[in-house]
Formats: structure tokens, sequence, C-alpha cells
């Protein structure tokens, strides 16, 4: 089996192929630049690179959000073109749990996170259970203070990813001294080879009704049912 994943969910651009259980190529870039006019050319210079064409793919995998609106958009419409035009199956994975899987080797409870604004944040909470990614707390749009409350209660280590952790970094130590740890780096890059793996695990979505997770409602959207009622 052949997965191309997309992940254009946030600044980070993803793409990869993997085969089975190799990854024969991956493409990341952490940029702020327009995923609409990037994300095809680097699925196009994978399949180049990996002497493949579009038919030799068995599956797509995308992360779904949340995240940017606009990206999160750009990468399902993309799978779903694709999977369409192929008749390929796609699976939809959650951003956050993306993110997630790069604590693969911790200890302790994972916090991928993403900034929301207004002291708010996109976040979930995984563990690995004997080698496998497990969701311990759903992916939710939440205040920073109060999600730190509850986490400083349950005692328990817990990996902090994502580059928006660095605007939140101060409050996070201040709210849970040692038992907060910072990934590095590299670790705050969603890897799509990850979300390659994950989908292979997910069930097939319907390609017509797949549609993003953005946890919550745009603002524009937000203003409008409001005046609506």
């Amino acid at each position: 089996m052949t997965i191309l994943a997309i992940d254009t969910s946030n600044y980070t651009l993803g793409a990869a192929l993997v085969r089975d259980k190799t990854v024969m190529a991956e493409y990341i870039t952490y940029l702020k630049k327009n995923h609409s006019v990037r994300a095809m050319p680097a699925v196009n210079s994978l399949l180049k690179d990996c002497g493949l064409t579009p038919q030799d793919l068995t599956k797509i995998a995308v992360a779904k959000g949340p995240g940017s609106y606009t990206g999160v958009r750009i990468g399902v419409t993309l799978a779903k073109t694709l999977a369409w035009s192929l008749k390929l199956p796609v699976s939809a994975v959650s951003s956050l749990e993306v993110l997630a899987a790069n604590g693969r080797h911790f200890q302790g409870l994972i916090c991928p996170l993403f900034d929301a604004r207004r002291g708010q944040v996109y976040t979930g909470l995984y563990e690995y259970q004997d080698g496998r990614l497990q969701s311990v707390l759903p992916d939710q749009n939440v205040l920073l203070t109060d999600w730190l409350g509850m986490l400083k209660e349950k005692a328990s280590p817990v990996l902090f990813l994502g580059h928006d952790t660095a605007i939140h970094e101060e409050t996070i130590l201040h709210e849970l001294t040692s038992q907060a740890v910072i990934g590095t780096a590299a670790q705050h890059n969603p890897r799509p080879s990850e979300l390659a793996f994950l989908g292979l695990e997910k069930e097939e979505a319907d390609v017509h009704s797949l549609v993003p997770d953005y946890l919550r409602l745009a603002e524009a959207e937000a203003k409008w049912m409001e005046s609506q009622k």
C-alpha cells in the first residue's frame, strides 16, 4: 500500500509518501507562505522523485484540523479532489493527533497545542500505550489557564508540542513547573509521515461528506449566526 499524506492545517506544510512500513519521501516546511500554491507542487515533486505516478497511490491521508481555517480547507480540498479523481479511499486525522505522534518515546502525557488567540488554545491530551497513540481527552478549544489547571491535577509529566508552545511557554512553566516538559525544536513540526501511518489505521471517510474540523466557528460565521437570532 502506498499512502500520500497531506497536511496544510497550520504554517507547517507537510507531504509524505509511505509504502508499507517505509517512508519513501517526506517534505516539511515551516514558512508563512501560501499553501494553496505550494501544496500540489510539493506532492508532484515527491511523486517524481520516487518514480511514481498518481495511479500508483492506494490511499490518501489528510490532516483535518483544527488550525488555520484557510490552511485546513486547502489540505482537505486537495485530498478530496485527489481521492475522488483517482477513485482512492481517503482518511482524515486530527491535526493535533498528528503533532502528538512526535511524543512517541515520552513517558507521560502528550499535549499538542495550537494558539487560538485571546488566551485560548486548540489542544487535546494523548499518550502512548503499548506503542500506540491513544486519546486521553478529546480535542477541544479551551482557555489555556483552565486547561493547565486540569493538567496540574493529573500530577503526571506533560510534554507540550507545537510551534505555538513558545507563545504560552512562560504561563505553562509557571503553572506546572517541573511537571511541564517543552518539546525540542524538531518535535514542534507535525510529521506528514506520522500522518500517513495514523491514516493507515483510520476508517475510510466519505469523500463527499468529509469536511474540516475547526473545533469552533470562524469569527465571521459566529457573528453572522448571532445576527440571525
